[in-house]
């Protein structure tokens, strides 16, 4: 009985180990693949943009042109996991406000957008927004990458690729096996995870300008992760630590963060050509 005991247990625990395999990439994008609205319908002057990535999708995007004095600088938003762009209408406009131009992108298998999520994906669709971003006039030097949790593994890769002005890293965390093996503590997470994000590794290694953001009370990315991540950044100009704020709470889209955007601009962007 004992034996029969433990290979029930063990079958048991091989089909939890296969299924989170399998559908791992289900535990780690949420998107709302809903359509999102015309941009000039929730931002003033903004307009809707096509990227066109290397494997062939064609993703919308929005560009938000600034409503004070152009800084002649524009900001990347990558967001993070879940929802999409309509959800960062209120940080675009803050963002506007300070002089910047935003490319508020969605990845695949977002808002509306063709394909399924993957880092490699993510990879691709973040080179077709700084390609469309050049086309546009912003050389790499007055453009400035700010991601949002997830989306700080996406910039860390990108300015690996594609140096820019700077970086805003909100929520960031060491790779996202550490989020994983934290939330999922009986599960042999690193063995498991495809996508790995290597967020502190690559930062080390970067001498891009950067300002890491990041709540203490944050439930879904420990705040040890952020701020182990500020402390091996290389080029690091701040770690904003916000009191009090939780992964989602309104702080992490709010003034906090543009300003934190404001930040890397006067330090490093060039004076308006």
């Amino acid at each position: 009985m004992v034996w029969r005991a433990a290979a029930v247990v063990l079958v048991l625990a091989g089909v939890v180990v296969g299924g989170v395999w399998v559908f791992q990439r289900h535990l780690i994008y949420f998107p709302d693949r809903s359509p999102v609205p015309a941009a000039a319908s929730v931002l003033v002057g903004a307009r809707d943009i096509t990227l066109q990535t290397s494997d062939g999708l064609a993703l919308g995007a929005w560009l938000a042109p600034p409503t004070r004095t152009p800084r002649h600088v524009a900001v990347l938003l990558a967001p993070g996991n879940a929802g999409n762009r309509a959800a960062r209408t209120g940080l675009v406009q803050q963002l506007r406000s300070h002089g910047f131009a935003v490319l508020a992108m969605d990845y695949r298998g977002y808002g509306g957008n063709p394909g399924t999520p993957s880092e490699a994906g993510l990879a691709r669709d973040a080179d077709a927004a700084v390609a469309a971003l050049t086309g546009l006039g912003y050389p790499l030097d007055r453009i400035i990458y700010l991601g949002e949790s997830l989306g700080t593994g996406v910039v860390a890769a990108l300015a690996a690729r594609n140096r820019p002005a700077g970086v805003v890293l909100r929520s960031p965390f060491t790779e996202l096996a550490d989020v994983g093996a934290h939330h999922y503590p009986w599960l042999p997470v690193r063995a498991l995870l495809r996508d790995r994000f290597p967020v502190a590794s690559l930062m080390a290694a970067s001498q891009v300008p950067a300002v890491v953001v990041y709540g203490d009370s944050d439930s879904i990315v420990p705040a040890t992760l952020s701020a182990r991540v500020a402390q091996v950044t290389g080029a690091l100009i701040a770690e904003v630590v916000l009191t009090d704020a939780d992964h989602n709470d309104p702080a992490m889209f709010g003034p906090d963060v543009a300003r934190a955007v404001v930040q890397v601009a006067e330090h490093t962007a060039p004076p308006n050509p």
